[in-house]
């Protein structure tokens, strides 16, 4: 699979000066971890799953979340589960690519308990998101991933702990609570994908909820405890895991407060204002908004509700030719003993030891989403990207 692969090569070649490059679920985990993107959830009580997911794959879909826990209701469970395993028969009767898929489970004991009802069909399987993740519960999920592996044969199945407990968000307890989730994750490395964020349930323990005015980086208490995650498991020292933006929740117009957050300009230059009025109507100008701010915040990926969140968040992590170029001066070979230069495009200072780890994980970006050709923005992805 590869990002923007669902378009055609002769759009991808006048849109990108690097493609992105293939990856497949045995790619090395430090790749799928950046390659996440945009993550879509699904209820996995949907009776035409398998159909969902061939039809997200073809919009451009990476890595999905068939859910078992809040997305449904407690009676469901059981029922979901059923489902899930017949859904999982029906993707193996077409052999296309699929994205990365991830169960996202209540308990440990479902997850031996699903990979064995799975069979053979657990092959699909990129492995299990793990919800309201603190260290004495993690170790039991872990385990039980690590169990299910073995059990199965499968090569790996990987997890993605769900960072999202009142322990994590109250400032009396959150010092140890992540230290409590460090240890843990260290201690399963090799096994942890990406860390999420589950800005909902912080809401929800003071009960607040953002308008689609606001991004989660305007609610002070919730941007304090991101802040923080970041701060403590996701250092760009080589101990640090990714760590992934949070979801967006609306997808349809709502009554406005404040003026839309998207500049007309770039619209106009590219001929397509349409474009911005229909972002704007569905919300989507603040998603936008904090995407960008994901970004600057040391998150990559997202969880998304809704397919028309995909494309947006895929076109916002394409690196700029900009980016790129910068990021190619600072870590020249040559370069190895620090130094101070101005960019290509003389318009910034590049300082070669305080932003080597900013272009090293730029290049991985720049691997997984490509490089955008000089004269190539936002826009143009964004518009290649709907129009499949």
């Amino acid at each position: 699979m590869r990002h923007f692969g669902h378009i055609s090569p002769t759009v991808r070649k006048d849109l990108f000066h690097q493609e992105p490059a293939e990856f497949t679920a045995a790619s090395p985990a430090r790749t799928l971890a950046a390659a996440l993107g945009a993550t879509l959830y699904s209820p996995a009580t949907r009776t035409q799953l398998a159909r969902d997911i061939r039809k997200q794959a073809g919009r451009g879909v990476v890595s999905m979340v068939l859910c078992l826990e809040d997305s449904i209701s407690d009676a469901d469970v059981v029922g979901g589960e059923e489902n899930l395993v017949r859904q999982f028969a029906a993707l193996d009767e077409d052999p296309a690519e699929l994205p990365l898929l991830f169960i996202r489970v209540r308990t440990p004991e479902q997850i031996p308990d699903l990979v064995h009802r799975l069979g053979g069909s657990a092959a699909r399987l990129a492995g299990f998101v793990l919800p309201k993740f603190t260290e004495t519960r993690g170790i039991a999920f872990l385990e039980a991933v690590a169990e299910a592996e073995a059990a199965s044969g499968q090569p790996r199945l990987y997890a993605m702990p769900v960072l999202e407990t009142p322990e994590l968000l109250h400032l009396e307890t959150r010092v140890e609570a992540l230290a409590g989730i460090s240890r843990t994750v260290n201690k399963y490395r090799e096994r942890v994908l990406a860390l999420r964020l589950g800005v909902t349930d912080f809401c929800s323990a003071y009960g607040l909820r953002r308008t689609p005015d606001m991004t989660a980086y305007d609610v002070q208490i919730v941007a304090g405890v991101i802040a923080d995650v970041v701060n403590v498991l996701s250092r760009a020292d080589g101990t640090g895991f990714t760590v992934t933006g949070p979801v967006w929740e609306y997808f349809r117009s709502q009554q406005r407060l404040f003026k839309p957050q998207l500049r007309r300009s770039p619209f106009l230059e590219e001929g397509v204002e349409e474009l911005r009025t229909a972002l704007i109507e569905h919300d989507l100008d603040g998603l936008l908004r904090e995407i960008e701010l994901d970004r600057a915040n040391g998150l990559l990926g997202k969880t998304c509700i809704h397919p028309a969140h995909v494309t947006p968040v895929h076109a916002l992590s394409v690196v700029s030719h900009e980016e790129f170029s910068d990021a190619q001066d600072i870590l020249r070979p040559e370069r190895g003993g620090g130094g101070v230069m101005r960019s290509a495009y003389t318009n910034k200072m590049n300082e070669v030891k305080p932003h080597r780890a900013w272009a090293e994980r730029t290049m991985l970006r720049a691997e997984v989403f490509g490089v955008a050709k000089e004269e190539v923005g936002f826009v143009d992805l964004l518009t290649a990207g709907l129009q499949v």
